[in-house]
């Protein structure tokens, strides 16, 4: 599912004048953002910063097999503003603290045109809650899908949030 997902983003982006394509080092990112590539005679430019939060002991885990520890360490993780590590991982913090300065260096190097990020879904959230200034516990009120197309538009007068999660190419609409 989705490889299909990225090749009808890639289809649904293929009409867009696109500058730069960067992504996460990890697979479905990569995979993804050369979906969209294949559309641009553009390679896609490999930014190790932009990988998914490191979940440590929880990686591979099910959400359903963490049962109470999951709750009590988003209980922590909430009062903590986000600074609370998942176990052996990272915090949202941490992700941010080399996330939001690779955003920083594509933005600086891309002052104009159209740029693709291809990434993950705590990076995609930490991203919109820093180009908004929004406290970084703010994440869990962001929603975005696999495959979805979020746009921010960094001007002069700072980030504006254009479109969140848009999946419309993925329903054929």
């Amino acid at each position: 599912m989705g490889r299909t997902q990225a090749e009808s983003l890639g289809l649904w982006l293929r009409e867009m004048e696109v500058s730069a394509i960067y992504s996460s080092p990890l697979k479905r990112a990569l995979d993804t953002a050369q979906a969209v590539a294949s559309h641009h005679n553009l390679a896609v430019q490999v930014e190790p910063d932009l990988r998914e939060i490191g979940a440590g002991e929880l990686e591979g885990v099910a959400i359903t097999e963490l049962g109470a520890s999951l709750s009590q360490f988003l209980l922590r993780w909430r009062e903590g503003q986000g600074s609370e590590k998942m176990p052996g991982g990272e915090s949202v913090v941490d992700v941010a603290n080399r996330a939001w300065p690779a955003i920083e260096r594509i933005i600086d190097k891309h002052k104009e045109g159209t740029v693709v990020v291809a990434s993950h879904y705590f990076v995609t959230v930490i991203i919109i809650c820093k180009a908004l200034g929004l406290p970084l516990n703010h994440i869990e009120r962001i929603r975005v899908q696999n495959a979805s197309v979020s746009i921010l538009d960094f001007g002069d007068n700072g980030a504006c949030l254009v479109s969140l999660g848009d999946t419309c190419h993925l329903r054929g609409g």
